[in-house]
């Protein structure tokens, strides 16, 4: 096993990108080639956003109970890199005041807040309750299209899925092909004991309602406290079959 691991490592090395890349496809061509030789997420993700696409990838934050981790593996590595935090105009207050704190506490130097269109929000959403019977729609609103328009600027985006964090994630690939642009997962096989033995040996802050039965957080419409024994996700839009938001979408693995 140990010299396979090796073999494995040091094949990932070989492979390492050393020019940036001149379209999509080959990034995920090339940051692929370094999955399937063993490297780990971080190494893929430090070789895309300094090598490989320099200046062409955001990261996509909710700023929720798991977010800290990511973020400071991305301030280690390049703390200009820029962070979309989806501004729903229904979040917790706690998650708002969070982002600022995390922000800070990590030195991120680039965090965007997107928000819902102003114009779509009062011709499809007028009274601020379409969550209450159609959940798909406000996340196309207030979500999926924010991060379309935030994202046009840019080939690809960074993700803090991970594969523990529901069933519907348990095969999460550390790179794809979604909708025409690379999206990467760089810590997605950190199950929860590695994420919190993270937490403490980064000395992160923990979102405050995270000790109050909340291991997933979305809007606060939606949201729900999760009991023992659950999924941490179950408490996302509890009592529909609704799973995901909806930014995640089909796509190409490695």
């Amino acid at each position: 096993m140990g010299l396979s691991s090796n073999f494995h490592a040091a094949h990932a090395d070989n492979l390492a990108p050393s020019r940036e890349a001149s379209s999509i496809g080959e990034a995920f061509h090339r940051l692929s080639a370094l999955a399937a030789a063993g490297a780990d997420g971080r190494e893929i993700l430090r070789h895309a956003l300094l090598t490989v696409m320099p200046g062409r990838l955001a990261i996509v934050s909710s700023f929720g109970a798991e977010s800290a981790v990511l973020l400071s593996v991305i301030a280690g590595i390049d703390r200009t890199a820029p962070v979309v935090f989806l501004e729903t105009r229904k979040h917790f207050a706690e998650t708002l005041a969070y982002r600022d704190t995390l922000a800070a506490h990590l030195g991120l130097l680039d965090v965007r807040s997107v928000s819902p269109d102003r114009a779509a929000l009062a011709d499809r959403d007028p009274a601020g309750a379409l969550w209450q019977f159609d959940t798909d729609a406000c996340c196309a609103l207030r979500k999926v299209e924010p991060l379309d328009e935030a994202l046009s600027g840019f080939d690809g985006w960074i993700s803090g899925r991970k594969r523990h964090q529901a069933s519907t994630r348990t095969t999460l690939p550390f790179v794809e092909l979604e909708q025409g642009r690379l999206k990467l997962n760089p810590i997605a096989d950190w199950d929860g004991p590695r994420i919190q033995a993270e937490f403490a040996r980064r000395a992160l802050p923990a979102h405050p309602l995270v000790a109050r039965g909340y291991p997933s957080i979305g809007c606060a419409v939606c949201t729900r406290a999760v009991g023992e024994g659950e999924e941490s996700r179950a408490g996302r839009w509890s009592g529909s079959d609704k799973v995901e938001c909806g930014i995640h979408r089909a796509s190409v693995d490695a």
